[in-house]
C-alpha cells in the first residue's frame, strides 16, 4: 500500500509511522527486529529505512602518508526493506539519495525496489560527506532532490535513461520528500526553502515528511505557508523524544532546530539522562496529543535505534 493511501485511511483512525537506522556493518538484522517488534503491537502504518552514504576515512601508512579509503558503515537498506515486508507484512519505505549515486545507479536501485514489490520511496538530496563542508554530487549524478524526484516520476511513466528501450515497464512508486519547518541549514530563508520544496512537489512528489521539531506552532505555521504556496500534498509531522542532555547541542547543530525555552529549562535541571528521557517522553507525548487534536491523522517518529520511548507514546495514543 502506498503512503498516501495510509494517510487517507488515517483520516478515519489516526495512525503512526517510524523511521529506523540500518545496523552498523557487521551487526545482525536481528537488532532491527528487536527494535521494531515492541512497536508492532500497535501496528505502524509504514516503516522508513534510512540510507547512509559512503564516508571517507584516512589510514596512515608506514611511510607516513595518508591513504584515503571509502567505507559504508550502514549498508543494507534495500535488504532490510525487503525483509521487513516479507516478515511483518508492513510497508517499508527506503530512502534514496542524490549523494553517492549516479543517475544510472539510481535507476538500477529503483529497478531492484520495483522487482521486490516496494512501492514507496523517500527522495532526498542527502548531506555532504563527513570532512567536506558542502554537498558535492557524483559525476552524472543529481545535484538537487527535485532532479531525483523527476527521475523517479519519469520511471513511473516508463521513461528510462536509455531512450531506445521499447515497451518499457512503468513503475508505480509513491514519492515522499523531506521538509524543514524551521528551514534547511543551507537555505537563505524559510520562504526560499518553501520555494525549493514546491519544486519537488511540482516534479512529482506525493507527500512530505518534516524534519523533527519541538514546537508545534512552528509546524502549524509551516503548513500554512506551504498551503499559501500551493503545496497541497499531505505534510506528515516528524517527532522525536529527547533522550540525553547532549542532544540539546547536537540536534540544533545538525538540523537547525530550535528548542523551546521551557523544554531547555527542564532538561538543564535534570540530574541524569534517565530523567532527561522522561522529560523527552512527556514533551513528545504532549506534542503528539496536540497534533492529533488539531486533526493531523498521521504522525512520524524518528527512533534513531531506540524505540522504547516511542513504544510508550504510541501504545497510549494509538
Amino acid at each position: 500500500m502506498k503512503v498516501t493511501e495510509h494517510f487517507e485511511l488515517a483520516q478515519a483512525k489516526a495512525r503512526f509511522s517510524i523511521e529506523i537506522l540500518p545496523p552498523l556493518k557487521g551487526q545482525n538484522i536481528q537488532r532491527i527486529y528487536d527494535n521494531m517488534e515492541p512497536l508492532l503491537e500497535v501496528k505502524p502504518a509504514f516503516i522508513d529505512v534510512t540510507y547512509h552514504r559512503e564516508e571517507f576515512v584516512y589510514i596512515e601508512k608506514e611511510n607516513g602518508l595518508l591513504e584515503k579509503k571509502i567505507v559504508k558503515k550502514r549498508p543494507g537498506t534495500v535488504g532490510i526493506c525487503a525483509a521487513i515486508q516479507e516478515k511483518y507484512k508492513i510497508d517499508a519505505v527506503p530512502h534514496i539519495l542524490c549523494g553517492g549515486f549516479t543517475q544510472e545507479d539510481t535507476e538500477n536501485f529503483l529497478i531492484d525496489l520495483d522487482f521486490l514489490g516496494i512501492q514507496n520511496v523517500v527522495a532526498l538530496r542527502g548531506d555532504a560527506i563527513k570532512n567536506e563542508t558542502y554537498f558535492r554530487a557524483e559525476s552524472k549524478g543529481h545535484h538537487f532532490a527535485n532532479e531525483l524526484v523527476t527521475q523517479i516520476h519519469n520511471l513511473n511513466n516508463g521513461i528510462y535513461l536509455d531512450a531506445d528501450l521499447e515497451n518499457s515497464h512503468a513503475t508505480d512508486f509513491c514519492i515522499g520528500v523531506g521538509a524543514y519547518p524551521e528551514k534547511h541549514l543551507e537555505a537563505p530563508s524559510l520562504d526560499e526553502d518553501i520555494r525549493f520544496l514546491k519544486q519537488k512537489v511540482d516534479a512529482g512528489a506525493d507527500y512530505i515528511i518534516t524534519q523533527m521539531f519541538f514546537d508545534n506552532q512552528k509546524y502549524f505555521e509551516f503548513v500554512q505557508k506551504c498551503r499559501a504556496a500551493d503545496i497541497l500534498v499531505p505534510i506528515i509531522p516528524g517527532l522525536k523524544p529527547i533522550t540525553t542532555k547532549r542532544q540539546l547541542n547536537l540536534i540544533p547543530h545538525r538540523f537547525k532546530v530550535d528548542f523551546p525555552e521551557d523544554l531547555v529549562g527542564e532538561i538543564n535541571r535534570a540530574t541524569d539522562n534517565a530523567a532527561v528521557a522522561q522529560i523527552g517522553l512527556q514533551w513528545c507525548k504532549q506534542q503528539s496529543q496536540e497534533l492529533l487534536k488539531a486533526g493531523i491523522p498521521l504522525l512520524h517518529y524518528y527512533s534513531m535505534g531506540q524505540s522504547n520511548l516511542i513504544q510508550q507514546i504510541v501504545k497510549e495514543l494509538f
